[in-house]
């Protein structure tokens, strides 16, 4: 998987996305953006990968928007550059595997966006996490969609209208983050994580979460509406088949090789 400003790699059942540009603090160029789609989609589509990790390179997670790119340009331009931003938001959720952030360092703007859009996040000591949009005169009205959702609308409105860093223990206690990893055990403490998941039926896990994206914004009449069809149709499913004899049995169940997707 070539790119410029991104690396993938498959290792499964892991695929790794690095955000490579440390002498820009891994900004989130035009470029870099529709790169990070593609890999999100490549590594989905690569056989064997159960969950996709997505770090950065250097010594930040990512600043967030390149502003030395959104100086002085046509409005066509800052249309485009969010409307693409938006979509490698959604594609986080729309891709089967579960996302898991891998943070070090400064995770700002549209880079705590990209956080918050992950489905997990594992986070080094002395991470910090901030919208300081309101310092240079834009607001982070995109990145505030899944902050707010992830930490709450009082929490994530201090962090907008201040534009002050939080620290990773506070983004923990606020729900931003799942987990801390001791200084140099960032990498045993993602592996853990990913090995509490890939022993599960990857094809249930890409349902299941599937099915939380399309049911968190919904009344709770319309989500079990929605659900009691999806948890049905996985009752008979062969992997729920599979697990409900293996536990009756008490023996480890053995999944399909049914794709992913």
């Amino acid at each position: 998987m070539n790119y410029a400003s991104i690396e993938a790699m498959s290792e499964p059942p892991i695929g790794r996305l690095i955000l490579n540009r440390p002498e820009r603090r891994n900004s989130l160029s035009l470029a870099a953006i529709g790169e990070i789609t593609r890999g999100l989609e490549d590594l989905a589509a690569t056989p064997g990968i159960q969950a996709i990790v997505v770090e950065g390179r250097g010594s930040a997670f990512s600043a967030g928007h390149d502003i030395a790119e959104m100086l002085e340009r046509e409005p066509a331009l800052y249309q485009e550059l969010f409307a693409l931003c938006t979509v490698m938001m959604q594609t986080i959720h729309r891709v089967p595997q579960p996302v898991i952030a891998k943070v070090q360092g400064v995770a700002t703007a549209a880079g705590c966006q990209l956080v918050a859009s992950c489905d997990l996040v594992v986070a080094a000591e002395g991470s910090t996490f901030a919208t300081p949009g309101v310092r240079i005169g834009l607001f982070c009205t995109t990145p505030m969609v899944p902050i707010s959702r992830a930490v709450g609308q009082k929490r994530a409105m201090e962090m907008l209208l201040t534009g002050e860093p939080i620290s990773v223990e506070t983004a923990h206690e606020w729900g931003l983050v799942n987990r801390i990893a001791p200084s140099g055990q960032l990498d045993a403490a993602v592996h853990q994580l990913v090995g509490q998941i890939t022993r599960w039926s990857p094809k249930v896990i890409g349902v299941g979460k599937d099915a939380f994206y399309r049911q968190v914004g919904l009344t709770e009449d319309a989500a079990y509406e929605l659900t009691e069809p999806i948890i049905a149709g996985n009752a008979a499913g062969a992997d729920a088949q599979e697990g409900f004899a293996a536990f009756l049995e008490k023996r480890t169940p053995v999944w399909s090789n049914d794709a992913v997707r």
